[in-house]
């Protein structure tokens, strides 16, 4: 198996939306099914591998660089997490310096240098910040690194305005290149008619509400415990509903350039689905 035909994906959200626990429970359900995956943390908190990692403190690519320039063995910025995953935190600049995008442009190429992106892999995973797809943030779908993306939303409206937003910057590359939204998973925040109301905004993307993954404490008990929820509790619901949306990832063939909406089209969305009160609030 050569390395094009590994599963490149990038899991785009709003900060706070649970972009990294869900990718990780992904990612737990993947290996279930026996997949060679490898995640690569794209956020400057550097969380996206705590769960595959029981907690353990992994050292940043962009700190172990300034501690030791550049000559980095691969196994000081890859550490084996939760059933053989590799696991890799692109990091950041120190607080108030830099660009913080430019870690995952530094993560990437020297990933590919040090011989990261072995044969046996099945997936690559960029956990990214998704509230601007920007400059360094862009990188994985800009430069043809990831081919599908997902985006994590809610219900509620400001992850919906990034999830637009987006959508945007995915629209632009696909221009270029094979990069194509593979659908929104809904990360539940039981906010009234969520599901309806994902799907309405899916469907205006030109693209399908993906998964829906509804809400549970159980998530919070196992974070607490640095563990994923298939791991802390195996036989819950919740750990089933990751590996439902493990499988429904893998079995995936409905990819799109996405239509991204207007300001107005997705304002008259969000009201029609009882948000007019709070983008009327929003307003200036």
């Amino acid at each position: 198996m050569g390395k094009s035909s590994i599963r490149q994906v990038a899991i785009y959200g709003k900060g706070g939306i649970g972009k990294s626990t869900t990718t990780q429970n992904l990612t737990a359900g993947l290996t279930e099914l026996g997949k060679k995956v490898m995640v690569v943390g794209c956020d400057p908190k550097a969380d996206s591998t705590r769960l595959l990692l029981g907690g353990l403190a992994q050292k940043t690519v962009l700190d172990t660089m300034r501690d030791v320039g550049g000559d980095i063995e691969l196994e000081k910025i890859l550490k084996t997490g939760y059933k053989g995953t590799k696991c890799v935190e692109s990091g950041g600049p120190e607080p108030g310096v830099g660009c913080a995008g430019r870690g995952i442009i530094t993560s990437i190429g020297l990933l590919e240098r040090l011989g990261a992106y072995t044969p046996d892999l099945d997936y690559v995973f960029y956990d990214v910040l998704g509230d601007v797809v920007c400059g360094g943030f862009a990188m994985p779908i800009r430069e043809g690194k990831a081919k599908e993306i997902y985006i994590v939303a809610s219900g509620e409206m400001m992850a919906l305005y990034a999830a637009n937003n987006i959508a945007k910057g995915v629209q632009r590359y696909a221009q270029k290149g094979g990069v194509r939204l593979g659908g929104i998973i809904c990360n539940s925040r039981n906010v009234d008619r969520e599901i309806e109301l994902l799907r309405a905004f899916s469907k205006e993307l030109g693209s399908h509400l993906i998964y829906f993954v509804p809400r549970d404490n159980i998530v919070q008990h196992a974070e607490i415990r640095r563990k994923t929820v298939i791991e802390f509790n195996p036989d819950s619901h919740q750990a089933q509903e990751y590996r439902n949306l493990a499988k429904t990832i893998q079995e995936n063939t409905d990819f799109v350039i996405p239509k991204p909406m207007t300001q107005e089209r997705l304002e008259e969305i969000l009201m029609e689905y009882g948000l007019m009160d709070l983008v009327e609030d929003y307003k200036i």
